[in-house]
């Protein structure tokens, strides 16, 4: 069994030959400008964060699910904005909330 970042069975979502579904979300992505990197949210709180994401429909900037405020994916919660990236310096990493995987 394979398991996603979640712990979810992500075999029972996998496609012929164990291919994950396409994420057809990265498609509908337009260039977006993004904000100050700092999660505005844990500013407010007094809170300090180790990953900066950035929504990549909208260019918000937010705090990582494994922070203790999880503000990205209140974000996605509140929008259904759904695929984000990390800020860190060349990273390529990008996570869709629906589909629950890296696209």
């Amino acid at each position: 069994m394979t398991l996603d970042a979640q712990g979810t069975n992500a075999t029972n979502r996998a496609g012929l030959n164990g291919q994950a579904p396409r994420c057809d979300h990265i498609n509908q992505l337009s260039a977006v400008e993004y904000g100050p990197t700092e999660c505005k949210d844990c500013l407010a709180l007094g809170r300090t964060w180790a990953r900066l994401l950035v929504c990549l429909t909208c260019g918000w900037v937010a705090c990582s699910d494994d922070a203790r405020g999880g503000h990205a994916k209140a974000h996605y919660r509140e929008t259904d904005h759904p695929v984000v990236a990390a800020l860190d310096p060349g990273s390529t990493w990008r996570w869709c909330y629906v589909h629950r995987r890296t696209v």
